[in-house]
């Protein structure tokens, strides 16, 4: 009977994947469900807004129902910010299965969230300290009802909450990743078509001009308000790219004189995520 309360409070605080790991060995379909009548709607407070009118209804993005309540996974858009507490999970997950089907690994830079995309990326700051980190989201959770993310133990340890175990925190989200792009924003080198627009992944090369990107947006809206934002910025100026590959719209700094000078300003923190392209 005590083994059976002890694995009730374990499953509250666990990330859903690696519940499945731990219990059943299989599947995220085995597990999570379609919303039912008799399910309560997550709605978030501070957590990054969402509703069943603007989830999607294919793969990671398909509402599920975890202890009752419905999560509907949201579309964001780079700078939309969120507040919460923070945890952070480690040895008994690693090597384990994540929601995205990845293989949890404790000293990678990733995190779990209940709703955002698979591969948003976050800048997640300790209100407590102001240390920063960057993640990438790839699993589903924690699911208690005063936490809003589930860090990795080396994200947590980089912002210092490893020995406190949660800590008040602000998400903020600067790009969207790939499975294999570690925590780099999509596309970290490539090419153009003849019209301008990003035509797909591309190899750095010698000579040419080239462009840092500071911001990827599913919204026209937000890239035309950064690029707007950083017209100019130092010595710089601004352009948008919309990807054919994604869709994405990219803001990129154009005017660097050098790629050493391109790579320099990509190195220099003033832009979270900021890579080089050749243009």
């Amino acid at each position: 009977m005590q083994i059976l309360k002890q694995l009730k409070v374990t499953l509250k605080i666990i990330p859903i994947l690696s519940i499945i790991s731990v219990f059943t060995g299989c599947g995220i379909g085995n597990l999570l469900s379609e919303s039912s009548g008799s399910a309560q709607v997550y709605y978030p407070s501070n957590d990054f807004k969402s509703n069943p009118s603007s989830s999607g209804g294919k793969g990671t993005m398909k509402p599920y129902t975890i202890n009752g309540k419905t999560y509907y996974p949201t579309v964001v858009s780079v700078g939309e910010t969120a507040d919460g507490i923070a945890s952070w999970y480690g040895p008994g997950f690693h090597g384990k299965k994540t929601s995205n089907g990845e293989i949890y690994d404790q000293n990678a830079f990733t995190a779990a969230h209940k709703t955002l995309p698979m591969n948003t990326i976050l800048k997640v700051t300790n209100l407590n300290n102001n240390r920063q980190v960057t993640v990438r989201i790839n699993d589903r959770g924690p699911f208690v009802n005063n936490r809003i993310i589930d860090l990795s133990n080396a994200a947590a340890e980089q912002i210092d909450m490893i020995h406190s175990g949660t800590a008040p925190v602000r998400l903020e989200v600067i790009g969207f990743g790939s499975s294999n792009s570690g925590n780099n924003i999509v596309h970290s080198n490539i090419n153009y078509g003849n019209g301008g627009e990003i035509s797909g992944n591309g190899q750095i090369y010698e000579g040419g001009n080239f462009m840092v990107q500071i911001g990827a947006f599913k919204n026209p809206e937000g890239a035309r308000t950064i690029a707007s934002r950083y017209k100019t910025y130092r010595t710089y100026s601004s352009t948008i790219r919309t990807s054919t590959v994604d869709g994405l719209n990219r803001v990129f700094l154009t005017g660097f004189r050098s790629e050493e000078e391109a790579r320099d300003f990509a190195a220099s923190g003033a832009f979270a995520g900021a890579f080089i392209v050749r243009e």
